[in-house]
């Protein structure tokens, strides 16, 4: 069996595990983590590599190096023997440090755009004081000469990843998508009054929004708490908006959870709700991949018109879109939800049937498999 080298520089981050659900559904195909580092425990049975399992023999570390310079040497000493049939780089990032790689070993670069890859403004990534980011905005170019395929994980990706001049011929959507086999639809007697926010603490995820919004209905409410998972620069100033309004008792910071207990508050929610906008630095949501495991629990979804959300939330069917930043419109539409049981369990089902149409799995890694096969070809 063949095999894929998925690289990602921070292998493994809790925030991320739509890249290993991914990778472990391959069957032609076999996936070896590549990376600078290890952020989290790997899949079981899986096998990883990374940059500091390099003894290091000198002052300047080598991954150190390799973040300054892409030297591919480091991931080649790596590898030894090993030559994958492939390389599949997630996040653009990535993709400008793999394409050294694949040049020396002359093998394939495929590359997945999320979100802030394609959205973040040039001045945003050069400001950054973050070097793999400023490599990136003066490489990106580069990789849309030499990279041999790009991925978007949604509509609105690709036209953003085609703007940014990545030649259309060779740039697709395709969809991760959600293991509906291994989650199934909840029971209807699971749910408690719990409005759930599970995202990253920064201005893309609008969570000031969504508790201005609930401060607006919690006294209709009141036996309903806003429980938000996920931790970030913002918490501070979140958990002070929301004792400044009266609502610390009812508003729950429970900072990053694992994926397993994520699941589990979700399996327990009204509603699953992420108002995303655009940030200043021009950062959107590429889809959402919280929502799509709500839906596939069968939880209905408020979220905004904005990035990839729409694909994922069909308006009135699975849930409710609202604008960007509408206080007013989003604390209504979750009213309107939280007052009427038969609304959310009626969306709640068509939100598990549509994940099991439009974004199963195991149907979307046959497709990558494909994808795989046109570049090997």
């Amino acid at each position: 069996m063949s095999e894929v080298a998925v690289f990602r520089h921070q292998l493994f981050k809790v925030s991320e595990p739509f890249i290993t659900q991914q990778a472990e559904q391959l069957c032609r195909f076999k996936p070896l983590y590549l990376g600078r580092e290890r952020f989290g425990e790997a899949p079981a049975d899986s096998e990883s590599l990374a940059l500091t399992d390099i003894a290091e023999q000198r002052k300047f570390p080598r991954r150190l190096w390799q973040v300054v310079t892409r030297d591919p040497r480091p991931y080649v000493r790596l590898l030894g023997r090993r030559r994958p049939a492939l390389i599949h780089a997630h996040f653009g990032v990535e993709g400008v440090y793999a394409l050294p790689l694949a040049r020396k070993l002359g093998l394939p670069l495929v590359t997945t755009f999320h979100g802030f890859d394609a959205t973040l403004s040039i001045k945003a990534l050069l400001t950054s004081r973050m070097p793999s980011w400023i490599s990136y905005a003066l490489r990106r170019r580069q990789l849309a000469q030499q990279g041999d395929l790009f991925l978007c994980v949604s509509e609105f990706i690709c036209q953003r990843v085609i703007e940014l001049g990545f030649p259309e011929e060779r740039t697709f959507v395709h969809y991760i998508g959600i293991d509906t086999q291994a989650i199934s639809p909840r029971d209807p007697s699971a749910e408690r009054p719990t409005v759930l926010h599970v995202a990253r603490l920064v201005e893309k995820k609008g969570t000031a929004y969504l508790i201005r919004a609930f401060a607006m209905i919690a006294h209709v409410f009141p036996e309903v708490d806003l429980v938000i998972i996920g931790d970030g620069p913002l918490r501070e100033s979140l958990v002070t908006l929301a004792r400044a309004i009266g609502l610390k008792s009812r508003i729950l910071f429970t900072g990053v959870r694992s994926h397993e207990e994520v699941m589990a508050a979700m399996n327990k929610a009204a509603m699953l709700v992420l108002p995303s906008v655009t940030a200043g630095s021009g950062d959107a949501e590429g889809l959402g991949m919280v929502l799509l495991e709500a839906a596939a629990l069968g939880v209905p979804l408020i979220g905004t018109w904005h990035g990839g959300i729409p694909e994922a939330v069909d308006d009135e069917q699975t849930g409710f879109l609202v604008p960007e930043r509408d206080v007013v419109m989003l604390a209504g539409r979750m009213q309107e939800l939280l007052a009427n049981h038969a609304l959310r369990k009626s969306m709640g089902r068509q939100a598990r049937v549509l994940c099991e149409s439009r974004f199963d799995i195991q149907k979307q890694t046959q497709r990558l498999e494909a994808f795989y096969d046109k570049v090997l070809a």
